[in-house]
């Protein structure tokens, strides 16, 4: 096969097919020379190889008559090979095009993917004569057709949305009721059984763990290990085929649908802050070899070494044209082709970062939030990284909400009986306006969680007082450190009944802390029936049992406990407002839209540094949109002693008296008690919620 090029245009990055051909374009400042290399169906074979005959710009570009979609492809790159100057061209080197769409192969962790001889002397600085081709994917001309339009769902509110965090594959890999043959799969993630149980829980979005195309790590293979969660990223545009089914590509588009269907968004997690390429060590597959000068930030005066800000060994230079039109390119696509509904940025602080720091007024910023495709999606951030001054909570523009890892540790501390947190739990109860109440963000903006793919489960929360990771192969050091568990006696498994009861009550408090918060909740798939991971609190690497949702287990008391608490929340706008809750005298009816108490009905004492419980009524604020919720007020009690204890109930107005709707000490726990009386009886560590309600008979 000789490759007959023509010039063809820089418009379109890619590998873009228009019925007759196909045009190539892709991006180097710095290269000298980009060929295009076509391989045989089954990939083993370079048929042709041929320099793209056009540069305008930095856009090198070409068109070949005839080559149809399935052909095999991907460039090779020459330049200078000087790393002490930040620059690592190796034409030996087969290189991924960052826009391809789909992939044909596998990554290998052969040491002929690195631009320089593994064992030289002079390391890095050496140069690598062999082939990389044997031992790389193919990069794949797409067929337009399979990337026909999908349009997201826009008819959730933000104040509507409950999120369920998951791994794509993890979440089905154990499920009894999915068939077997497409456990693990997309297919598996919007079958029946999952669909029937998410709508059961009242998740009106989907978040999925990176399902970019990503790497296994070389040190995780050698440990016969992999990355499980994926936050290794080498294609930004290609689903990662290791959870294709029988219906490779088009069962991720599949899923979308009948997850829109089902009326539940789906929200990716995006890894644009790093590449899987690693650091001045790391393999050459794509950027590196294409304009690695470019891609990465180099440390200034020493760009043979990579900014680390990811923590990771090299960190994308969002601040380049070229590579933020790449990420936003890349956005489009999954909302237009894919039909996504909204994402979720790792490292998110890393996205903001110009040459001078962190600035929320910064490049990507302004691109995304003017952005017309991007406009009603779902931006939330990870708002920190390692880097210098990367803890941003608070800080992200308001078209973003943000996870709070403050509600996390605040709600975890609170239960498990740490001083002066009670002061901090009632900020997280209202949405912490402390951190998010600026430049007219909503009350929404809180992603509160109490647990989160990174860490323990909400069962090890309370199982653990120390993380048991020895299975990651790193002697136990790596995860978090500081949990705020509390193992309630017993490290560990136990058949010892009192402390398993203690445990279980200790889960659904926490629960119903997240659900009867302001703020935007999140469940961590499996939390709702007490899934394990046997306290390891770092399973990146664990794609086995360990990281796999074990439904064998499930608790099935507590998926209904926790479906009734989002039945609830949905029930009482005056838990899910837009709008922050100061205290504001309503003009309807001049009650506060939020009293604070403590058990005798008297005023809370917030400086009292023995605080310990708090009672909170919550009302619509009087200045929101939802009339028809004015009239819902909720009385909430948080006692988390071991004594019981009489609490003063609030005035009600005239004609309506309160009713328990919630008692997570109770046996029966949704049980509706009316009260004639001023006080109720409230036992000792659990979370009350009463309900004002019209009398039948005026009273």
């Amino acid at each position: 096969m000789k490759l007959q090029l023509q010039s063809g245009n820089h418009h379109h990055m890619g590998a873009r097919f228009d019925g007759e051909g196909t045009n190539f374009a892709v991006f180097s400042a710095h290269a000298s020379r980009i060929s295009l290399c076509v391989f045989s169906a089954d990939g083993k074979v370079e048929l042709d190889r041929q320099p793209l005959p056009e540069r305008s710009g930095h856009v090198w570009h070409g068109y070949v008559p005839g080559l149809d979609p399935g052909s095999l492809y991907g460039f090779r790159a020459d330049g200078i090979y000087a790393p002490e100057q930040g620059h690592r061209f190796n034409p030996n080197k087969l290189l991924m095009d960052p826009y391809a769409r789909e992939l044909s192969g596998a990554w290998s962790n052969d040491s002929a993917t690195l631009g320089y001889v593994l064992n030289a002397a002079s390391q890095d600085l050496s140069f690598d004569n062999r082939d990389s081709a044997p031992f790389v994917p193919k990069s794949v001309v797409s067929h337009p057709e399979l990337y026909s339009r999908i349009e997201p769902r826009s008819d959730t509110d933000w104040t509507d949305t409950l999120i369920y965090e998951a791994h794509p594959k993890g979440l089905t890999m154990q499920h009894g009721t999915v068939s077997e043959s497409v456990r693990g799969t997309y297919e598996a993630l919007a079958s029946e059984p999952v669909l029937e149980h998410l709508q059961k829980l009242g998740v009106t979005a989907i978040e999925l763990l990176p399902v970019h195309s990503f790497i296994d790590d070389d040190f995780l293979l050698k440990k016969n290990l992999r990355n499980y969660w994926g936050y290794n990223t080498i294609g930004f545009f290609a689903p990662e085929p290791r959870y294709f089914g029988a219906q490779g590509l088009a069962g991720f588009r599949n899923m979308v649908r009948r997850f829109h269907s089902a009326g539940i968004k789906v929200i990716l997690d995006v890894v644009y802050n790093h590449t899987a390429e690693g650091d001045h060590r790391g393999p050459t597959l794509s950027f590196r070899g294409l304009d690695n000068a470019s891609y990465y930030r180099l440390i200034g005066g020493q760009p043979r070494y990579y900014v680390n800000d990811t923590g990771t060994g090299n960190t994308l230079n969002v601040s380049h044209p070229f590579v933020l039109r790449m990420i936003m390119d890349s956005l489009r696509f999954w909302v237009q082709q894919m039909g996504i509904d909204g994402f979720r940025f790792d490292l998110a602080t890393t996205l903001g970062r110009e040459d001078h720091g962190f600035d929320r007024r910064g490049g990507f910023f302004d691109a995304i939030r003017q952005d017309p495709v991007l406009a009603d999606t779902r931006l939330i951030a990870e708002p920190w990284d390692i880097g210098p001054g990367g803890y941003r909570v608070g800080d992200f523009p308001a078209e973003f909400s943000e996870w709070n890892d403050g509600f996390r540790d605040t709600v975890r501390r609170y239960w498990r009986g740490d001083h002066h947190s009670a002061q901090d739990l009632g900020a997280r109860l209202l949405g912490s306006a402390d951190k998010f109440d600026r430049d007219g963000r909503r009350a929404w903006t809180s992603i509160n969680f109490v647990t989160s793919h990174d860490g323990f489960t909400l069962a090890d929360v309370t199982r653990y007082n120390h993380r048991h990771n020895d299975e990651n192969g790193e002697n136990g050091a790596d995860g978090h450190h500081e949990n705020f568990s509390d193992n309630c006696g017993v490290e560990g498994e136990t058949e010892d009944a009192d402390i398993k009861a203690k445990r279980a009550l200790r889960q659904r408090n926490m629960l119903a802390t997240l659900f009867l918060s302001q703020g935007t909740p999140m469940l961590l798939a499996g939390d709702e029936f007490s899934n394990s991971q046997l306290g390891n609190n770092n399973a990146y690497a664990q794609d086995n049992p360990t990281g796999w949702l074990s439904w064998q287990q499930a608790d099935s008391e507590m998926i209904e406990f926790v479906a009734r608490l989002s039945q609830f929340r949905r029930n009482h706008p005056c838990l899910r407002q837009s709008n922050f809750l100061h205290g504001t005298t309503r003009k309807i009816d001049e009650l506060q839209d939020v009293e604070w108490s403590d058990f005798r009905g008297e005023p809370l004492r917030w400086r009292d540094p023995g605080l310990s419980n708090i009672c909170l009524t919550l009302r619509m604020s009087g200045e929101s949109s939802q009339a028809d919720g004015l009239d819902d007020t909720v009385f909430i009690v948080f006692n988390r002693d071991p004594e019981e204890a009489e609490v003063q109930l609030p005035k009600v107005k005239l004609g309506h008296h309160w009713v328990r709707a919630i008692d997570t000490a109770a046996s029966d726990i949704f049980a509706v008690c009316e009260f004639d009386g001023t006080s109720m009886r409230v036992a000792g560590h659990s979370v009350v919620a009463a309900v004002s309600k019209p009398d039948e008979i005026p009273r």
